[in-house]
């Protein structure tokens, strides 16, 4: 922010340069391109292909740990700056901001339910004479046993629900500026946001079908999986929000970081319920349920 005199030129916050969006965008494509060796090792040649066929998956390591320390050095910035340069006016623009990024968050997942939902309804489309034939021309396709929708996936469910209540509560406490409930209200969301992701580790492990197995199996992969990957963002997001909440970093007028965070997370769950409606209940039909 541009000073005069010692006094503020305009609300608003002009960022120093910084080293951080050229080095995110080299590990970026560091940690994108050691996926797309660790995926066909010889595209380089058959020298180079040999050695990352011993590496293998640890190709990604450079790219991910480079993408980890500017994520936690860049945010660190962030979190700095935001004690003396976001205003009331910054932290409108940062409102706005979120709001587009959830936005084009819904987009990307309506392409899923989309998928889904073209498939499952229209399983014996004629026009589409291909996934007749995979489908059998019924939904859930020919030969698939369900997840129970009433088994682990509606106590994530549940789960999920208790820990929106927690982050409001959360929400409230920094408000009414209560350092402590602040942070009960998040560990509690932090322990239920963990517990979700340990319970969709166990349905994925124990899951009666997979990923490349018909249409409905690659499309209940892609959704409930992105929205777990989401899940363990938000929780890194909390447990950020963890740390700053018992360093006292939140002020009941400026704590847009824990805010966005809980936008995120109230998604999270919004996008959990339609999945689970929609896909593990609806779209189970009347298909043979696994027993585990």
């Amino acid at each position: 922010m541009n000073m005069a005199g010692g006094t503020p030129k305009h609300p608003y916050h002009l960022v120093d340069p910084s080293p951080w969006p050229a080095l995110g965008s080299l590990a970026a494509f560091l940690l994108f391109f050691g996926f797309t060796l660790a995926m066909h090792p010889d595209m380089l040649g058959q020298g180079i292909g040999n050695v990352m066929k011993s590496v293998h998956w640890w190709a990604l390591a450079p790219g991910a740990l480079l993408v980890v320390g500017v994520m936690y050095w860049w945010w660190s910035d962030v979190i700095a700056e935001s004690r003396v340069y976001h205003t009331s006016v910054v932290q409108l623009g940062l409102r706005y901001g979120m709001i587009l990024f959830i936005a084009s968050e819904v987009l990307f997942f309506a392409a899923f339910f989309w998928a889904f939902f073209d498939a499952s309804l229209y399983p014996g489309a004629p026009n589409q004479p291909i996934r007749t034939e995979a489908t059998g021309g019924i939904w859930p396709p020919k030969g698939i046993s369900i997840i129970a929708p009433f088994d682990l996936p509606l106590m994530n469910t549940l789960i999920l629900l208790l820990s929106g209540t927690t982050a409001t509560w959360a929400h409230h406490a920094i408000i009414e500026g209560n350092q402590k409930d602040a942070v009960r209200g998040l560990l509690c969301t932090v322990l239920l946001g963990l517990v979700f992701t340990s319970v969709q580790a166990y349905e994925y492990i124990h899951a009666p079908f997979t990923f490349s197995q018909d249409i409905y199996t690659s499309t209940f992969f892609m959704a409930t999986g992105f929205h777990g990957f989401h899940v363990l963002v938000g929780t890194i997001f909390l447990i950020v929000c963890l740390i700053r909440a018992a360093k006292g970093q939140f002020k009941p007028k400026q704590h847009f970081g824990f805010e966005a965070a809980a936008w995120y997370w109230h998604f999270v769950d919004v996008v959990w319920l339609f999945l689970f409606f929609c896909i593990y209940w609806w779209g189970a039909g009347k298909a043979p349920i696994a027993l585990h």
